[in-house]
């Protein structure tokens, strides 16, 4: 005679009992990614006028005179450390420029120093063969076009080799006090991650600082921007604890209660 089937939920046939899951924890580093996407879409709330005119009081309270961290002796060398630090670091920039500005401070030296010297001065810094060219490009464009002098315009400065929108505005900010924001990898993520102004390119997030940073605050806005997103404001764990505006910040990532 056959046996008959076992009951569901017997001890001889049928579904065991369902073990517990456990739910995996999410890391904290997917945590911020996925708070990063949803800034970088723009959905978090936009900051009021009273909001960033007390983030840029604190920053000026802290830093009353920030300076740009790439070494230069005039106009002219601080137009190429800014071309050489292009996709690289100002520490490592700063390496390998004094040795290069001892032997040429102005676009007649460095022409003559010829574009192999360069080459093998700036050799510690990426892209050293591209940017040997254009540091002797924009050499002898500055002595053919504008006297030797490196000129005060955007445009003239977006004309000359390996210069960019980015680097004319960090020339124009430092050699000359224009209240240019100049939008490196730093200001980006800041701009973008605590809501103040978001934007899907650089460009976009320039021209949004440039609508809403107070004209009191807009001089120096670039270097405070910078310093914040280098030291604090960090891509893979940003120091939300010792942030000065983290009371401000829309970030949904932040460690800390607003």
């Amino acid at each position: 005679m056959a046996k008959k089937p076992a009951r569901k939920g017997s001890a001889k046939g049928g579904k065991k009992n369902p073990r517990k899951v456990k739910r995996a924890k999410v890391k904290p580093a997917a945590k911020r990614a996925a708070a990063d996407l949803k800034a970088a879409a723009g959905a978090l709330p936009q900051w009021t006028k009273a909001q960033i005119e007390e983030a840029f009081r604190r920053f000026q309270a802290a830093n009353p005179e920030p300076k740009g961290e790439l070494q230069h002796i005039n106009p002219f060398t601080l137009l190429v450390a800014v071309v050489l630090s292009a996709q690289a670091t100002d520490a490592g920039v700063n390496k390998a420029t004094p040795a290069l500005f001892a032997l040429a401070d102005t676009p007649e030296k460095m022409a003559a120093l010829g574009e192999d010297r360069v080459r093998d001065l700036i050799k510690t810094i990426g892209l050293f063969r591209t940017k040997a060219k254009n540091v002797i490009g924009l050499s002898r464009k500055l002595i053919a076009e504008h006297h030797g002098q490196v000129p005060r315009s955007r445009e003239a400065l977006e004309a000359l080799p390996g210069v960019g929108r980015k680097t004319a505005n960090v020339v124009l900010n430092i050699a000359f006090g224009e209240p240019t924001i100049a939008v490196d990898t730093h200001i980006f993520r800041v701009g973008n991650r605590t809501g103040l102004a978001t934007g899907k390119t650089p460009l976009d997030v320039e021209l949004k600082l440039e609508q809403v940073v107070p004209a009191q605050y807009k001089r120096h806005a670039h270097h405070w921007l910078i310093l914040h997103g280098r030291y604090t404001c960090v891509a893979r764990k940003p120091l939300c604890e010792k942030c000065i505006i983290n009371d401000l910040c829309q970030w949904p990532g932040k460690t800390v209660a607003a």
